[in-house]
């Protein structure tokens, strides 16, 4: 289940080529996509193959996993913002193509019953990326999260807010809820590649190898997923039992 490879950017490498895979398989893939720091890389390397080896996009359909409540698209640490210019503008993807929770939307439960009708209706996520949170969130599904929710809106905890501050330029502009794809959606995903590079996630990477399956530990859940692959580097393998810590 854990693939180690030496750096972020061989992570990098390795995601974005399962990915091209994926679509180069299924034009008319349906894509469950991630943000932060760990997939700036991943989708700059997805742009470069396909730029270097085109496919047709044009029936690619994306969903992402989460928004920021109260941010509009434009806001510049809004996911919407950070997916158009990392992948969907690059790719050249049109509006209908791709989707986000509306993070500025009147009725919270209704966009969140909007989103996963759409879901279902796309036919579900043939792959979904997924980060993973020092908490051991998945999308925004913070610790104690039902396993079987759906889209939803969530308080962030106070470590989600504290690892979110580096984005934001004081405490106060990050956002304290969020809207969040559930994790029987995540689940239903026909394939999953959760992802991790760097120190800062040794340990919780560390506790996803040795925990069981429980709610405290979100991500804990994919251990019973039927077609998972955890892709580190080795600074996130580091506390990890030794025979696993070097690239494979």
């Amino acid at each position: 289940m854990f693939l180690v490879v030496p750096t972020p950017q061989a992570v990098a490498d390795l995601v974005s080529t399962l990915v091209y895979q994926h679509i180069k398989a299924k034009p008319a893939a349906v894509l469950g996509l991630a943000t932060g720091g760990t997939m700036e890389p991943i989708y700059a390397a997805l742009v470069a193959k396909l730029q270097q080896q085109p496919l047709p996009l044009e029936k690619l359909t994306t969903f992402n996993l989460d928004e920021y409540v109260g941010l509009s698209a434009a806001h510049p640490q809004s996911y919407h913002y950070f997916m158009q210019q990392h992948l969907f503008a690059p790719l050249g993807l049109a509006p209908s193509q791709v989707h986000l929770p509306d993070g500025n939307c009147r009725n919270s439960a209704e966009e969140c019953q909007a989103y996963s009708e759409q879901i279902a209706a796309a036919g579900g996520l043939d792959l979904q990326l997924l980060g993973i949170g020092s908490n051991g969130h998945i999308g925004f599904n913070e610790p104690g999260t039902p396993f079987d929710c759906n889209t939803h809106e969530i308080e962030l905890t106070a470590q989600t807010r504290q690892d979110n501050l580096r984005f934001f330029a004081d405490a106060a502009e990050v956002p304290t809820h969020a809207i969040t794809m559930g994790i029987c959606e995540i689940m239903a995903a026909r394939e999953v590649i959760l992802v991790a590079t760097g120190q800062r996630k040794a340990d919780i990477i560390a506790q996803l190898y040795t925990s069981g399956v429980d709610e405290q530990l979100p991500a804990s859940v994919l251990k019973q997923h039927r077609n998972l692959k955890v892709i580190i580097d080795e600074d996130a393998a580091a506390l990890l039992p030794t025979h696993l810590q070097q690239a494979g």
